[in-house]
């Protein structure tokens, strides 16, 4: 999902490579959280991590963050509606157990 930007990208490989495993260290999140998420649904979060980490394009919509896990986040990035759509036929029967992946985790168990 990363090869947008092979050519021209703010990561190396590694980065790449770990945004598409269900157990990443780029996070220490688990797409499977809440049980086996569909691979069609999965692709665009790998593809949205592989924006996050590896577009050079992404200044504009940069976000002072203060939160103890980063210090800046990424914010109102423009989606194309067809993609926006696809995402949501993709995930719509996907299932999470959390209201809101930005905060609330408890990490104590790793």
């Amino acid at each position: 999902q990363c090869v947008l930007w092979k050519e021209n990208a703010c990561c190396t490989a590694n980065p790449s490579l770990e945004a598409h495993q269900d157990q990443s260290y780029l996070y220490n999140f688990n797409w499977d959280h809440c049980g086996a998420m569909p691979e069609r649904c999965k692709r665009h979060f790998i593809q949205d991590t592989c924006l996050y980490e590896c577009s050079p394009n992404l200044g504009p919509w940069i976000d002072q963050s203060d939160s103890s896990w980063r210090k800046e986040r990424i914010l109102h990035v423009p989606l194309c509606r067809e993609d926006c759509e696809q995402w949501w036929e993709d995930c719509q029967d996907a299932v999470t157990c959390k209201v809101n992946w930005h905060k609330g985790w408890n990490w104590t168990t790793g």
